[in-house]
């Protein structure tokens, strides 16, 4: 049974931490519509979604009924001149409060948004592994796991990339079945090879003619995801199934969390980025039948 362990994120309700990303949406219209879906757990969101105060963020959920689950991280872990343990202590310590087990660290570029990232030489690649490692250790010692996210814009997005971590780290990764995709890194082949790696999931559908165009440079990210670039889940060109099927016959425990980016251009009607995530729970029940 996996339905014990799928959560929510804000960002498939178009709440995300990017400057000028969309219309933001508060959590007391997200979370209880999580709860209404059928959700048991969500991640936190960026910071500001929830309240800052560790003890007042984890009130909040369990108000509502929902676990902590972790959340996403971004951290500049490349720079040697940046330390990045007093802000990620910082975010450990509603992680601390609320009972989260994981953080979902990304290895962003310093600049706004996903769009542009430098190029790394060898000597910045050694600070991010260090830097990795350090964060892991870290979180560790405060009872919570790291996870490092591929992800679209940062220094850890293709394949080669990825495996450059795998080979220059300890730390596990968090398999987010977009971005790694469009990254030019099959979601299914990266679980068959090193399932053991794996510590979280971020279950994304993708429509693959709009990730080609992401790809091809021929669109940026945030455009992609304004023209569809996200499906929900079974409607999309990623075999969602396969890839569960994969993590589960090698007895992975984590969370699946349904993470479809989503821009709002206003307050929606009706149901609005709701109805994407009650199609995608709907298609996860239906893999547990």
């Amino acid at each position: 049974m996996i339905m014990n362990r799928v959560a929510g994120a804000p960002i498939s309700w178009g709440v995300c931490e990017v400057p000028g990303w969309g219309y933001q949406l508060a959590p007391e219209q997200v979370l209880p519509e999580m709860k209404d879906i059928g959700l048991v757990a969500t991640e936190f969101g960026p910071d500001g979604f929830l309240p800052r105060d560790p003890a007042a963020k984890a009130e909040t959920l369990r108000e509502l009924g929902l676990s902590a689950v972790g959340g996403f991280v971004p951290v500049v872990l490349h720079q040697a001149d940046h330390d990045p343990l007093r802000e990620v202590d910082r975010e450990l310590d509603g992680f601390v409060a609320a009972g989260a087990g994981t953080i979902v660290l990304a290895a962003v570029s310093g600049l706004d948004g996903y769009d542009t990232r430098p190029e790394l030489d060898e000597r910045a690649w050694q600070t991010l592994f260090a830097n990795l490692d350090r964060v892991a250790d870290r979180a560790r010692e405060r009872g919570v796991a790291a996870a490092l996210h591929p992800h679209v814009g940062t220094m850890v997005e293709n394949r080669e990339e990825v495996d450059r971590v795998l080979a220059g780290s300890t730390v596990p990764l968090c398999l987010d079945t977009g971005h790694l995709l469009i990254g030019g890194t099959d979601p299914v082949e990266l679980a068959k090879a090193v399932p053991e790696r794996i510590s979280h999931t971020h279950l994304k559908d993708v429509d693959l003619s709009v990730a080609d165009r992401v790809k091809a440079g021929e669109i940026a990210y945030t455009d992609g995801v304004r023209n569809g670039l996200y499906r929900p889940l079974g409607a999309g060109d990623i075999d969602i199934a396969a890839i569960v099927d994969v993590l589960e016959s090698h007895g992975y425990q984590g969370w699946y969390t349904m993470e479809q980016d989503t821009i709002l251009t206003g307050k929606p009607e009706g149901e609005g980025p709701a109805a994407d995530v009650r199609a995608s729970v709907a298609y996860l029940r239906s893999l547990d039948r």
